[in-house]
């Protein structure tokens, strides 16, 4: 855990993962997730900041379950990891027939 007068580092690492999909692994130096919140940490409106919405781990959730995915926290501390389906792999919209949509390069 990084102190109050530390610079906070985030690191976002990528790795292939079994079965085509990729595991994204987002951390941080940050205070980290208190056990007696790990539970929630993912419904909408819950908040540990005085100012927070509640609403980005939730809305992260529904894009990357939308896509396929899933997300969870890693082992130690604030490190969320999430895994996507690769190029090439079958998405939940194409397994139902929806077209498939690409970024433009």
């Amino acid at each position: 855990m990084a102190a109050n007068d530390e610079p906070r580092v985030l690191c976002v690492k990528s790795d292939v993962h079994a079965g085509g999909g990729v595991k994204v692994s987002v951390a941080d130096t940050g205070t980290g997730i208190g056990s007696h919140d790990i539970d929630r940490i993912f419904d909408p409106l819950f908040t540990t900041k005085s100012d927070g919405m509640g609403m980005g781990l939730w809305i992260c959730r529904s894009i990357i379950e939308a896509h396929g995915g899933r997300i969870w926290i890693g082992p130690r501390g604030a490190v969320f990891q999430f895994v996507l389906l690769a190029d090439g792999a079958t998405s939940a919209g194409a397994s139902r027939g929806e077209p498939t949509r690409r970024s433009p390069a």
